[in-house]
């Protein structure tokens, strides 16, 4: 991906301003009788600013560091990913997968159409590597590695190499996206697609040529990232600003329009299937209201000592863009295509529609936010950056240092606080598998409790791990998840249960109830005391309890 030759016409076509990797208003009447490299470029880039060319990032160091970085993203994402339990979106995404492909197809054609993609993709890995937590969080892992190194990419083509690591690691270890590099849900993949796709665009703005490549390749990223999520769709409105902000793509606005109509024509089935399958998120309009806490802390930096940094140094880069974009129009120059401009729209734009279309519709939740949580990692670089181009060199290298640092330490226990054993949802179903196998005997019924909705119901803990319930029998299963229409186990009441003679020569059930937020379920309890069954053992958890009923 390195620079071809360009004339100096072209040179003095590209969006950007000097020093930011795009060429714009250098001093291109030196370079204008013939064909000038890249090298040149850096050259007059030099002449023009004393710090221009260290600005400029070569594209040769910058495809190996860009491959350093994301294996650092990798890295941090897999460290530690192995000890949360699984919890109810991972659960879908296991029992989903590990189901025989016709009986996938059967079930995506209820519930879940929007996510089968990911569940065909994870079928084929479980096949390989094996259904364990780490092994089907680790696809997540490799996604943010390819986020990392097409941010540190991207930034090199506006900025020094410093600088495009910088993005690159705070990209890696925003707290958004390091908990979707540990997690098994497609969320990690629609952030990397969509990284790729802002540094396509990004890429046929430096080129000269018609850059058919470029827009079958942007094509093909945008039509598998709304395949992998249906809401990455709202990346067009941001390309439409993103197209119509650099002179070069403006004028191939034509080829960026097809490219962008022939991405949502492949991916229409699916927006058919999720409006047909609407319903299943329809509890998300209840469940989480949108309020300044969800929309400044939740979506991006769950936790509030990370989110006042990282804010602090976005509403710097704000500024100090807004200033000079007031300052390019009163000299009557056009700003053209800025990092800030790409960042800001992948940022506000996509999150920006969703939340204002949320009164209408249901379907927002924190989670959603991470397809642009890249952005926000490339808008906090840019703040430190601005804050080491204070007149005061000094102490504007000063506060970029302390900035950096405080997004490293404060980015530490966050990490630590997501790979704790019930990180995920106060899920404890580890804890659940571990106490069953090693006190259950043969012959012991169980009973989950089946009040809560299926994704916090603690019968999953037997889904996941099902050899540690190998003596326990399950005596309201009706139909498991792998002959069912739906992704989880459908199942009997008690009283029917027990009318069916499931109980009979049981003397001994475990009951595993639901406790969330320290508030515990008593499903079925009392049917079971009717049965003659009397409570002779309990058992307090994270996010459940467990309890031994005898007759």
């Amino acid at each position: 991906m390195g620079d071809g030759p360009v004339t100096g016409a072209a040179i003095a076509g590209r969006c950007g301003s000097p020093g930011d990797g795009l060429g714009g208003d250098a001093k291109t009447h030196t370079l204008r009788s013939g064909v000038v490299t890249s090298q040149a470029l850096h050259r007059a880039a030099a002449q023009e600013t004393p710090d221009a060319a260290e600005r400029l990032a070569d594209p040769r160091r910058l495809g190996l560091w860009a491959a350093l970085v994301g294996l650092f993203a990798v890295a941090a994402s897999a460290a530690g990913s192995w000890i949360p339990s699984l919890w109810g979106d991972e659960a879908a995404t296991l029992m989903s997968a590990t189901r025989p492909l016709p009986s996938l197809v059967h079930m995506l054609s209820y519930v879940d159409a929007v996510h089968g993609l990911y569940y065909f993709g994870l079928h084929a890995w479980i096949d390989v590597f094996g259904p364990s937590a780490f092994s089907i969080r680790f696809p997540s892992a490799l996604a943010m590695g390819v986020c990392a190194a097409a941010v540190v990419w991207m930034c090199g083509r506006f900025g020094s190499l410093r600088f495009a690591v910088l993005a690159g690691v705070f990209t890696a270890i925003l707290p958004r996206l390091i908990f979707a590099g540990e997690e098994a849900r497609s969320y990690a993949m629609t952030a990397a697609l969509a990284a790729v796709l802002c540094a396509i665009l990004i890429e046929i703005a430096r080129r000269d040529s018609r850059a058919l490549g470029g827009w079958v390749a942007y094509t093909a990223v945008l039509a598998v990232g709304i395949w992998l999520f249906l809401y990455v769709a709202l990346m067009v409105p941001a390309i439409v600003v993103i197209v119509l902000c650099c002179p070069p793509l403006r004028r191939r606005w034509r080829a960026a329009a097809v490219s962008t109509a022939v991405a949502l024509v492949l991916a229409s089935p699916l927006a058919w299937f999720g409006y047909m399958q609407r319903r299943q998120i329809a509890f998300l309009a209840v469940r989480e209201s949108i309020t300044p806490e969800v929309v400044l802390r939740n979506m991006w930096f769950q936790e509030w000592w990370f989110a006042v940094i990282a804010w602090a140094l976005i509403l710097v880069a704000v500024i100090f863009f807004a200033l000079e974009a007031a300052r390019v129009r009163r000299s009557g120059t056009r700003l053209g295509l800025r990092l800030e401009t790409v960042a800001l729209s992948w940022m506000v734009v996509p999150m920006g529609i969703l939340i204002a279309a949320s009164p209408f519709v249901s379907g927002y939740t924190a989670r959603y936010g991470t397809f642009s949580a890249p952005a926000v990692a490339i808008v906090m670089a840019l703040g430190v950056r601005r804050l080491a181009r204070l007149p005061r060199r000094r102490l504007g290298k000063a506060l970029a240092a302390v900035s950096v640092a405080a997004v490293l330490i404060a980015a530490v226990p966050v990490a630590a606080l997501q790979r704790g054993p019930y990180a995920k949802n106060q899920s404890d179903w580890n804890d659940i598998a571990a106490f069953i196998s090693a006190n259950a005997v043969p012959g012991d019924g169980i009973v989950f409790d089946d009040g809560a909705r299926p994704s916090q119901r603690t019968r999953l803990a037997k889904a996941t791990d099902p050899t540690a319930f190998r003596n326990v029998t399950d005596l309201l299963l009706k139909t498991p998840f792998q002959k069912s229409y739906t992704w989880y186990d459908q199942t009997y009441g008690i009283p029917r249960a027990s009318g069916m003679g499931r109980f009979e020569g049981v003397d001994r059930v475990w009951v595993v109830e639901l406790k969330f937020d320290g508030v515990e379920d008593t499903w079925g309890l009392g049917q079971l005391q009717s049965l003659g069954y009397h409570e002779t053992r309990r058992v307090d958890g994270a996010g459940s309890v467990i309890l031994l009923y005898e007759r």
